[in-house]
């Protein structure tokens, strides 16, 4: 027995070979709206086209529609319309929701008029295009959350890089109640393939769940900065490099939060360590730091009085000159500006506001050093520590911090590994410092090629176990071993301030 339209029985229960067609656009590699439109058109052999509520071409060839009924249509007065004009028969359908700003309109014209076959392909296209963009709006709602949520997490480590713990704890709050609570953090930076970032930062969230902060970071694109004040929060990063051939993970030692800055250079540190591991993976060794070795007293009012001329600035005036500069000094100024989230030029500009402050010359490698050295003190020291008028104060000099018998002893031993390399490693070294880690002057001096320069210095670095080429915290203390051996003259602070004890005595 037929049926009305003329199949039998058997070929009835079979679904029609347009709504095979049509089922097929809905497979994860056929969902393109313009491909079903255009579909739609060559199934009714006519024009179609989809249009969003503001009139703009979505999909399709463009039709001359009757406004008046358009609007009736969206306002969800009206589900659908046709019309003859001229003997062209036209149908429209609405597709998306009640919302008439997200709705849009399906128009099909054909110069024949619309039987049964035709108007079932026309509501079943739209129904799946219906689908399709309520798909596409809440991927796009879901994306626009994650990029939402990704700038809080960077707004957050930007105020903790600049030791405004207190309003990165406000902006936490909200979404990671009690993620900040604590004072003491550990920071681990991953870094794996640039295109595989936005997967390992996921694995990242969810192999610590709300116990780190987790950010891409914006100076380099294969890296994954995590804020963590967990216990647990290492091993579970661990196993996230365990899963992905290829990634590294350097880690901090366990800081306060007003020290992330420096526990961001010490995870980037140990990186270099992470590239020669078996498994992947650093942690910043606690090794003996020059800071350590000088006698503390010294070294905090050495500090006081050498930054004492930034002490008349608004205290969130200094506070984020402090910060940039360190930032500027531990990495270059392109990279700490966009950790911070401002321009190289803001970077640059703050870190020249510092150097005329302190009357010096940051080009000067033993400058920078000295001062990083002073803005790393500074930074575990409460405002108004130490006395820089007192009697010990008025006498604390450079030399005093790198006259004592321990970082002498440190200082020989250091520089002394170089000495078994025939190259002369050492010389090369200490040239290459005093040029400020310019290799073509260097060369000047040496009388050999820049290359060479080059490849003394990166052969140096295992030496010493500590990278050279990049500017940062183990350059500076290979700098300050170098002061502690008398190899390098002090360097010139406090320019024209007669009397501080580390100002150039004018005879």
């Amino acid at each position: 027995m037929a049926g009305q339209d003329g199949r039998t029985g058997r070929e009835a229960a079979q679904p029609p070979q347009w709504a095979q067609e049509l089922l097929d656009h809905l497979r994860p590699t056929g969902r393109d709206v313009r491909r079903i439109v255009a579909w739609l058109a060559e199934t009714v052999d006519g024009t179609a086209v989809l249009q969003d509520a503001t009139g703009t071409l979505v999909a399709g060839t463009p039709l001359s529609l009757d406004e008046e009924l358009v609007a009736d249509l969206l306002a969800g007065r009206i589900a659908s319309a046709a019309w003859v004009d001229g003997g062209t028969h036209v149908r429209l359908v609405r597709v998306g929701p009640t919302d008439p700003d997200a709705a849009s309109v399906l128009a099909v014209a054909r110069s024949a008029p619309f039987d049964r076959r035709t108007a079932d392909v026309l509501t079943h296209t739209a129904q799946v295009l219906e689908l399709l963009v309520r798909a596409r709006e809440t991927t796009a709602t879901r994306r626009r959350l994650q990029r939402a949520t990704s700038d809080l997490r960077l707004a957050i480590l930007q105020l903790l890089m600049v030791e405004d713990v207190v309003a990165a704890r406000r902006v936490a709050a909200g979404l990671w109640p009690g993620l900040l609570d604590t004072d003491m953090a550990c920071v681990y930076v991953l870094e794996g393939d640039a295109a595989e970032r936005d997967r390992l930062t996921q694995e990242c969230l969810g192999a610590t769940g709300d116990q780190a902060l987790v950010v891409r970071c914006p100076a380099m694109d294969g890296q994954v900065i995590i804020v963590t004040t967990g216990e647990s929060a290492g091993e579970a990063l661990r196993s996230v490099v365990d899963r992905n051939p290829g990634t590294l993970l350097g880690g901090s030692a366990r800081q306060s939060l007003a020290r992330t800055a420096n526990a961001y250079g010490q995870a980037v540190s140990a990186l270099a360590v992470a590239r020669v591991r078996p498994d992947k993976a650093a942690v910043y060794a606690e090794r003996n730091h020059p800071e350590r070795l000088m006698d503390p007293a010294v070294l905090r009012e050495w500090t006081a009085r050498l930054l004492r001329p930034l002490d008349t600035l608004p205290h969130h005036t200094r506070a984020e000159l402090l910060a940039t500069t360190r930032l500027g000094l531990e990495f270059t100024a392109v990279s700490a500006a966009k950790v911070l989230g401002v321009s190289r030029n803001t970077v640059r500009a703050r870190m020249e506001r510092v150097e005329s402050l302190l009357r010096t010359d940051f080009t000067d490698l033993t400058v920078r050093a000295t001062v990083h050295l002073a803005l790393s003190t500074q930074v575990s020291l409460a405002d108004g520590q130490g006395d820089p008028d007192g009697v010990r104060g008025a006498r604390a000099r450079l030399g005093d911090l790198l006259a004592g018998p321990a970082l002498g002893m440190w200082a020989r031993e250091l520089l002394g590994r170089l000495d078994s390399d025939a190259r002369d490693l050492r010389r090369t070294l200490r040239s290459w410092i005093a040029a400020g880690g310019n290799a073509e002057r260097a060369a000047q001096t040496l009388a050999v090629h820049a290359q060479t320069v080059r490849e003394h210095v990166r052969s140096a670095e295992p030496v010493l176990e500590r990278q050279l080429i990049a500017s940062g915290s183990d350059l500076y203390e290979v700098v300050l071993a170098h002061l502690a051996t008398g190899e390098l003259a002090h360097p010139v602070l406090l320019r024209d301030d007669p009397g501080h004890p580390d100002a150039p005595v004018h005879g």
